[in-house]
């Protein structure tokens, strides 16, 4: 792996090279074979996107392109590369992984934390506008939104087109996208690199970044200045589920007996009976019980419960309110969770959209922006010892959860968080934007800050973006939440 991994390196390395007089024809005939293949991995600059701020040129810089990874780079890995607003040169550089596993970042460019929103339609039969985003992330920090797994958004793999991956193969992946990345971007070597995604990404990035730092341990070139990684109501253990029994009854979606009886019939005294047990048919009742509420964010109904799907179809759900509204900037609405990636899809799969953007034709059938049917094993359970290891070895991590969030509770996250035995350097406090308290936070002394907010959900970034911009504009510089 380490033999392939080294040989793919030099072939981009003296491709992007100008050689010496000395050697010149040796270089030449190395190179020869490999030089349309490095030109097309270098990204392309998008000029204008269709239906995106009145058809006008972007006000941000915009790249995409195929990066090759594996064996023969038969991995082909599509990212989108958004130049920080403020100082490129210098600005952190964050790669990040929406979740799924198998969902495309372009919905975390255009959706959550990039430099677009896309914007509330009128109804469903016309494609969508997208505005800027006045609480993009990339306003303070260079974003690589890389679509992986293989098969993910625009990823795919010239072999074959359900290839299937798993964890370990896409965290070793990630790592040597990033370094094949860098060489066809050297000015960007000195920066400091990060790596983040939310919801299932809380299973990959951990490992995405012990496979950069194995890599810097390695001594592979180029080296990362690797700093560290986020992550927002990510999957870190499938026991998570432990926790949304004692969420459900602090937010009183369930009776103080119900949780009482459940408790008893799954941990006191559980049934033995290979069906049916009364544990079983408890996790039935309370999924009836809290159907009703969106799970992602349970402020909010449900999409398939009553009148929650007819009013999606209907557009009725589409309410013309201000999207942003000072502490409590909020461009949450039904019509967007319930259909954005009906939505997305309908826009990313014009021909014109996809000219724009530079993919390859051909390259896959239909773009989705959470593929359903990813060709993938999920052979990673708990990345614990990921954090674990990471921890010993001084990297930044910002762990941050929305506290209405059903899927993945806050209160997951600060247990696993504080099982890690770190001592605590910022205990459990409030944290505030324009004089308002927004959430708690407490920091450890392996360089782990955790950030709850308050009334956000699943996506954090996308219920309530102004408080997400201040955590991530204040972490990624060093500053106290």
């Amino acid at each position: 792996m380490t033999k392939m991994f080294s040989s793919n390196l030099l072939r981009r390395i003296c491709c992007r090279s100008l050689p010496s007089l000395l050697g010149t024809i040796v270089v030449l005939w190395f190179c020869s074979s490999q030089v349309l293949v490095a030109m097309a991995a270098a990204g392309t600059k998008v000029g204008y996107l269709p239906r995106v701020i009145q058809e006008q040129p972007l006000p941000f810089e915009l790249e995409t392109g195929y990066i090759g990874v594996g064996e023969s780079e038969d991995i082909q890995l599509f990212y989108y590369f958004v130049k920080s607003e403020s100082n490129p040169s210098d600005d952190p550089i964050v790669v990040w992984v929406s979740g799924g596993p198998g969902c495309s970042s372009f919905f975390a460019m255009t959706q959550e934390i990039g430099p677009l929103i896309m914007d509330l339609p009128k109804n469903v039969s016309v494609l969508p506008t997208f505005s800027l985003n006045p609480y993009s992330w990339t306003k303070v920090a260079s974003f690589v939104y890389l679509d992986l797994p293989v098969g993910t958004g625009f990823s795919y793999a010239k072999s074959a087109k359900n290839y299937t991956s798993d964890t370990l193969e896409a965290s070793n992946h990630g790592a040597e996208f990033i370094r094949k990345w860098l060489i066809d971007y050297p000015e960007y070597q000195s920066n400091s690199f990060y790596v983040g995604g939310d919801s299932y990404s809380g299973t990959l990035i951990p490992m995405f970044a012990q496979a950069i730092s194995n890599g810097n341990d390695a001594m592979l070139k180029p080296a990362i200045n690797f700093k560290g990684y986020l992550l927002g109501n990510g999957v870190t253990h499938f026991s998570e589920h432990d926790y949304t029994y004692q969420f459900a009854l602090g937010y009183g979606l369930i009776s103080e007996e119900f949780a009482e009886k459940s408790y008893d019939d799954c941990i006191r005294n559980p049934d033995k009976k290979p069906f049916f047990t009364k544990c079983q048919l408890d996790m039935v009742q309370f999924l009836m019980l809290t159907f009703v509420n969106n799970a992602a964010y349970i402020l909010d109904t449900s999409c398939l419960a009553k009148n929650g799907a007819e009013d999606v179809i209907s557009g009725k759900a589409f309410v013309p309110t201000k999207r942003f509204n000072g502490v409590n900037a909020n461009i949450f609405n039904r019509y967007l969770l319930c259909r954005s990636d009906l939505i997305a899809a309908q826009y990313v799969n014009v021909e014109s959209v996809q000219e724009a953007l530079h993919v390859k034709k051909g390259s896959i059938d239909h773009w989705e922006q959470c593929r359903g049917d990813l060709p993938y094993n999920n052979n990673v359970r708990d990345s614990m010892q990921y954090h674990a290891n990471l921890s010993t070895k001084g990297y930044r991590s910002l762990i941050y959860n929305g506290d209405r969030d059903l899927f993945i509770p806050s209160l997951s996250a600060e247990a696993w968080t504080k099982s890690l035995n770190y001592s605590i350097i910022d205990d459990w406090r409030p944290w505030f934007v324009n004089n308002q308290i927004v959430g708690y936070t407490r920091t450890f002394s392996n360089n782990m800050t955790y950030a709850k907010i308050k009334g956000s959900g699943h996506l954090a970034p996308s219920v309530t973006p102004l408080q997400c911009f201040a955590m991530f504009k204040r972490w990624i510089s060093y500053e106290k939440l």
